[in-house]
């Protein structure tokens, strides 16, 4: 098992010192980025296993980075982090991709919850589709066999 890879993404530097460290003590390796931009050109980068990104960003909304992580790898895990929570934008987060939504102060007990249980429907999915393409492959060997 491999170490799992977490992208930090918020203008607050505080927030990315706490997270980090609250992730990093539990064997995370932990990237952070203060603005999309540099986010995006992270993610581009490296595969994440996960993103947690702040609705309020200076040059980008966090809603409009679910769009570019998707895109860039649709695997990724994306949790948006909030200090302004409505119901509207909870509900566009959850439209645009995110995988969940949490509202700040965010608590180290919640925030290594979340992660955990994010990062296991990670793995559940992962191994799905594993099966699913051995199947494929079983079944086009069994049909290459037969002609």
């Amino acid at each position: 098992m491999y170490e799992k890879l977490i992208l930090v993404v918020d203008d607050d530097k505080g927030i990315l010192k706490s997270f980090s460290a609250i992730l990093e003590l539990k064997g995370y390796r932990v990237s952070t980025a203060e603005c999309g931009h540099e986010a995006i050109e992270k993610d581009q980068a490296n595969y994440y296993n996960m993103a947690l990104i702040d609705i309020k960003l200076p040059d980008l909304n966090g809603t409009e980075l679910l769009n570019e992580f998707h895109q860039i790898n649709p695997d990724t895990k994306k949790i948006i982090i909030t200090g302004y929570a409505t119901l509207e934008n909870a509900i566009e987060s959850l439209n645009r991709g995110a995988d969940g939504y949490l509202v700040k102060p965010v608590t180290p007990g919640k925030l290594l919850s979340c992660v955990a249980n994010k990062l296991k429907e990670q793995e559940v999915e992962n191994e799905l589709k594993e099966g699913i393409v051995n199947d494929l492959l079983r079944a086009k060997n069994g049909i290459k066999n037969r002609l």
